[in-house]
């Protein structure tokens, strides 16, 4: 019995952790831009450099909608929250099937550390990333599924976003990393995964396991 504890009890954070390596991998998330900045100013650096402003603003993104929900829980029926954030989830996954990709958050080369960090807070913010977390941050922050008092749900979903930007900040190190100096960006041209299509569906899929798993 201690053993299915301790894996109820971790899963939590490894899923914080896959979610941070899965926005990290997406390109709309920063490493395509870091690697073209890179190049432009034709500097090594720059790429990896470039990086922590772009970690930044997805954490603050995510903090947002983190802090959000902390609040909300302790004001509303936890049950009425899933089937809301259940609900919200699956309106953002038809938002973006439908003029997603008609609003993208344009930058110029020319851009500032600050002006990245700006730029990745507002691509995190309409690509619904902070959202893509409810789903794991409701049975880590309210494990027993009852609101609880103090700085508790608040102190775990600052851990958990720790945990979900470092993981992100390393896959984007590395897939930036590795296109940079060895792959290029041409592959892309003939190599390419439709991830728009795949967070679509995690979206409207994890929007639907809330709403589902509350009735």
């Amino acid at each position: 019995m201690s053993g299915v504890a301790g894996q109820d009890e971790l899963w939590p954070w490894l899923a914080l952790a896959g979610l941070g390596a899965f926005h990290g991998l997406n390109p709309a998330m920063g490493w395509l831009f870091a690697v073209a900045l890179g190049l432009h100013r034709q500097s090594r650096a720059t790429v990896y450099l470039s990086l922590l402003p772009i970690a930044l603003g997805h954490a603050l993104s995510v903090a947002v909608v983190a802090g959000a929900f902390v609040a909300a829980g302790v004001l509303i029926d936890l049950r009425l929250l899933r089937i809301g954030a259940g609900l919200l989830l699956i309106g953002w996954a038809v938002y973006h099937w439908r003029s997603g990709h008609r609003h993208r958050v344009r930058i110029g080369m020319q851009t500032g550390m600050l002006g990245l960090a700006l730029w990745s807070f507002l691509m995190a913010s309409a690509h619904g990333a902070g959202l893509l977390l409810l789903p794991v941050l409701m049975p880590l922050c309210y494990p027993a599924g009852v609101p609880a008092g103090g700085a508790g749900p608040a102190a775990l979903a600052l851990a958990g976003l720790a945990v979900h930007t470092a993981s992100m900040l390393a896959a984007t190190a590395i897939v930036a990393g590795v296109v940079y100096e060895w792959v290029g960006v041409a592959i892309l041209r003939h190599a390419w995964l439709n991830v728009d299509a795949l967070w679509i569906a995690a979206l409207g899929l994890c929007g639907a396991w809330l709403v589902l798993t509350s009735a």
